[in-house]
């Protein structure tokens, strides 16, 4: 032990290290001694080349206990003045369902899953999304939709990059109507900029489409509210050859004709108000949806019913070669990630509300503004559109909407300012018949008695969530039981540890979580004036000035929503940096082969062309190919992706040489921090010559994955870099590059998660849990080694936070493929590690610090008693074509048949391990046919006999 260890465990029994670094002082020496080394210092030094390792103690907060970060971020959060906002922009006040908010929102066995990527144990999840995307299948009226996306903007760049994708490359023109909200037109702005395509911001009403135009974005209802007839526009487009998107709100469509019933080709938009708070800007689930014809160029993740090895129906994620990250270079985006959570939770708003509910919560809103638009105009003014959903448009008679503005903000009230006598107010589910009154008020009128449907000819006559599972569950008994047998189909961190390499599955610790429900961080409209968001603000600078200091770099943004905006983002600002110097050639980003896939997918996204860097035998950049491609690119040289320490799971001792040698031909270098777990503390990427880095939050910084998302990927930058961050349109940010998210801050309102963390943690234990990743996983590898050859390691035999093993050779030997080993797993009560990535045939495993010893063991215990099950097929004692592996995973409805024919017992098959019976996590599928369900893609609920056959 060193004396920081004994001095962190010594402290407190409050101390918040000690409750979420898992091993014990103990244990921390047993490992040590396992692995030959004296103390963990010694370990590090062993591990982390010395040229990289941090000189001296990485500055930071001193730690806090638990409830004493509470009281300071609550004291805090009380600086923020949460204002009724009627600004609209895509954001609106919403009720979240109190049981969808308990057990859903802040309940870790939704919040704490991975990826559904091992669909067999991600049932509930999968079923849960299944409802987001049947909801929006309905209201949009278009027949495939995915499982979502980061945000309004975001999903509006992805239709426009898909409708030149399906156009082909001739066509580079994409016309987008003024009436969009300014943050979408940003969005989309940013992302044809990078690509070398022409966006038009032009009134819809002017809008004509020529054989240089691939594609249209439209809003139906536009940003001030007006619902707009575009049949003829849609016609003109098609004859064209052009394709039409269109941005719509999920409430309004209860009420209105949905845009796929008049030729929409896209509709796109953000369910937020569909029960999930505001939160200053996010985070909130996008949603997609399009045509059939489309369906392999659908951004993001899709849904789809498939099949087991029994023939029941079983859920997965359908189509899953076409996952941008798996198609590298040749991607046209690079979205891996959704907001699962925050679509379970959308979804669940409308499995509560059901049809009924959500149209009479829509004509609620509706006829409040129908009731405000007439005391309005008895006040004598006059409406700038005369149909509409949700929102009012106001001319001024008289005076100037900044007396209105001023009058609303004394009574604390928000309204959106349109020009010098124009005002727009748009209403929410959260409005009452005082509200609408008060604010006809600010208007000099009285509220009136009667109300006009102002929907005019667009009222929708189609059914929708027509599926029983949008009738059931009307009793709050009936829907917490629902939630709760879902949430028992999932394996999450509240079952066991999930030891996914590069994704880094640690404690996300319950005080940390519960500043996301406060009103203070969730009530906030994201475009409120500035002045009424000063907690937010301090927290932002504080996380900011945190992130600097543990990266060494000189600024943070704060606006990627995702690791992989992240990654967008940071090229964009090197690409900036070059234009900037008049080097606008420079469009090469060269990318080691051992690079994670969302890099490539990346580049081509911020219009760089990818060059790819070799490897050598030990998984580290050769050297000499890197020097040939700088060398044959050198007037081109945009950028180099490093990952580091690598995804092959080792310190590259040459990592300095290899951002001297980029540097030298006038190349950036961007750094993946996806592996950021292994350096806190340790080592800065600044310091080793990376000249931007984009952090996981919901990796190194605690924010949980949500079963696929909500994330966070804040980029640093050096000194010289710092004026091209992200800029936005709405509230000046600062950076002068284009948009890259709806919202400012982006997920603003999980923030405070990883500023908890940092907060309760302090410098100090920050530093020793890198260390614990980084011993935990090389005791994993030391113990595994024995039953299989660990592939990659770096000086001194050492691996870094995850280690890759390797299965390729028991195919031969036994039959065995890599996925058998996967789930089997299961059968243990395990989530599988990372599968065949980076390298085909391995598994990849990432343990972190938050695991405790007797864990490390049982999971190392359950692979190596999988492969004494091999063993077994490899000695011909259990057949290659039927076995225990082959089978996995194995259900309850299988292990407790009458019949039971196959050469292994029943007691093998359920209870492999001695924790198994005391503990059991049974799968409810057995294995899926994934090639079933892309043969017969079906991504909307099916009826409910089809599960009962």
């Amino acid at each position: 032990m060193t004396a920081t260890s004994a001095t962190l465990r010594a402290e407190a029994a409050e101390a918040f290290a000690a409750r979420h670094i898992g091993p014990t002082a103990a244990e921390i020496g047993t490992m040590l001694g396992t692995l030959g080394s004296a103390s963990l210092d010694a370990f590090i030094e062993s591990v982390v080349p010395a040229p990289i390792r941090l000189k001296g103690a990485l500055a930071g907060p001193a730690p806090a206990t638990e409830h004493e970060a509470l009281a300071e971020l609550r004291a805090m959060a009380d600086k923020n003045r949460v204002f009724r906002s009627y600004l609209g922009l895509g954001y609106h006040g919403t009720l979240v369902p109190p049981v969808v908010q308990r057990n859903v929102l802040e309940n870790p066995g939704w919040y704490t899953a991975y990826t559904p990527y091992q669909a067999e144990i991600a049932q509930g999840r999968l079923e849960a999304l299944l409802n987001f995307q049947t909801m929006v299948i309905d209201l949009t009226g278009l027949p495939i939709a995915n499982a979502s996306l980061l945000d309004e903007g975001t999903a509006a760049a992805e239709a426009m990059a898909m409708l030149h994708a399906v156009s082909g490359d001739k066509r580079s023109t994409f016309l987008v109507a003024s009436e969009c909200h300014p943050q979408t037109i940003a969005v989309v702005a940013t992302r044809a900029q990078s690509r070398g395509w022409t966006v038009k911001v032009v009134a819809a009403a002017a809008m004509v489409p020529d054989a240089s135009t691939f594609g249209l974005l439209l809003s139906y209802p536009t940003t001030e509210g007006s619902v707009e007839d575009y049949r003829g526009l849609v016609e003109r487009a098609h004859a064209a050859g052009a394709l039409v998107t269109v941005a719509s709100d999920l409430l309004a469509l209860t009420l209105l004709t949905p845009p796929g019933e008049w030729g929409a080709d896209v509709v796109i938009g953000n369910s937020q108000r569909f029960g999930v708070p505001m939160g200053y800007g996010g985070p909130h689930a996008a949603f997609f949806a399009t045509r059939d014809a489309y369906k392999r160029h659908l951004p993001g993740r899709i849904i789809g019913v498939s099949r087991d090895a029994d023939g029941n129906v079983a859920l997965r994620m359908a189509l899953q070669t076409r996952e941008q990250h798996i198609r590298r270079e040749k991607a046209t985006s690079n979205v891996c990630t959704a907001q699962v959570l925050l679509a379970v939770m959308a979804g669940m708003y409308a499995v509560w509300h059901g049809p009924e509910g959500l149209t009479a919560i829509a004509r609620r809103v509706h006829g409040h503004a129908s009731r405000l638009a007439d005391g309005i105009t008895k006040a004598g003014h006059r409406l700038s559109h005369a149909t509409f959903f949700d929102t009012v448009a106001v001319d001024l008679a008289q005076g100037s909407a900044a007396a209105v503005l001023a009058a609303a903000a004394a009574k604390g009230i928000n309204l959106r300012a349109l020009g010098p006598s124009r005002v727009a107010i748009a209403l929410d589910e959260t409005v009452t018949s005082a509200d609408t009154a008060e604010l006809i008020g600010l208007f000099g009128g009285a509220a009136a008695a009667g109300s006009t449907d102002r929907l005019g000819t667009f009222a929708r006559t189609t059914d929708f969530l027509t599926h029983p599972v949008f009738h059931a569950h009307r009793s709050e008994t009936s829907m917490l039981r629902y939630l709760r047998t879902l949430e028992g189909r999932d394996l999450s961190l509240a079952h066991s540890m999930i030891p996914l390499g590069s994704c880094t599955m640690k404690l996300n610790a319950t005080a940390e979580m519960f500043p996301v429900s406060w009103p203070a961080f969730g009530a906030l409209h994201p475009f409120a004036p500035v002045d009424q968001a000063a907690g937010y603000a301090e927290l932002f600078a504080q996380l900011e000035r945190w992130l600097a200091d543990i990266t060494g770099f000189a600024g943070v943004s704060l606006q990627p929503n995702a690791g992989s905006q992240g990654e967008y983002a940071g090229l964009l600002v090197i690409g900036a940096y070059h234009q900037a110097r008049g080097e606008r050639g420079r469009d090469v980003c060269l990318i080691p082969q051992s690079a994670h896939g969302t890099n490539p997918a990346s580049a081509v996204m911020a219009g760089m062309s990818v060059v790819v860097v070799k490897t050598d035998t030990n998984g580290n950049i050769d050297l000499v190919d890197l020097r040939a491609k700088v060398e044959q690119y050198s007037a081109r040289l945009a950028a180099l992706m490093v990952t580091y320490p690598s995804t092959h799971g080792v310190f590259e001792a040459t990592i300095r040489e290899v951002c001297a040698i980029v540097h030298e031909h006038g190349g950036q270098v961007y750094m993946d921090g996806a592996n950021m777990n292994a350096m806190v503390g340790v080592a800065r990427p600044g310091d080793i010559g990376a000249d931007v880095c984009h952090l996981n939050l919901h990796k190194t910084f605690c924010i949980p994955h949500g079963g696929g998302g909500p994330g966070m990927g804040p980029i640093g930058v050096a000194k010289h870099l710092v004026k091209h961050l992200p800029g936005h349109p709405v509230v000046p940010v600062g950076g002068d590059s284009g948009a890259v998210s709806a919202a400012p801050w982006g997920s603003a309102s999980i923030l405070p998660i990883s500023w908890m963390y940092i907060r309760m943690m302090g410098g100090a234990a920050l530093a020793e849990a890198t260390k614990v990743a980084i011993l935990n996983a090389n005791y994993v590898a030391e113990r595994l080694e024995p039953h299989y050859p660990v592939l990659y390691r770096g000086q001194n035999r050492r691996v870094a936070h995850e280690c890759i093993i390797d299965l390729r050779h028991l195919k031969q030997s036994s039959g065995v493929e890599v996925e058998d080993v996967a789930k089997r797993l299961m059968d243990y009560g395990f989530h599988a590690p990372t599968v065949s990535f980076p390298v085909a045939g391995t598994l990849m495993i990432e343990p972190t610090e938050s695991e405790s010893l007797g864990e490390l063991d049982r999971f190392c215990d359950a692979l190596i008693g999988i492969r004494e099950e091999i063993r077994e097929i490899e000695a011909g004692v259990a057949s290659r074509e039927d076995n225990v592996l082959v089978r996995a995973p194995h259900t309850m409805a299988q292990c407790v048949a009458d019949g039971w024919t196959r050469p292994y017992s029943r007691e093998k098959a359920a209870f492999p391990a001695p924790w198994t019976r005391a503990r059991k996590f049974w799968p409810t599928v057995t294995r899926i046919e994934s090639a079933y369900g892309d043969r017969n893609l079906v991504c909307a609920c099916l009826p409910t006999e089809a599960y009962a056959s």
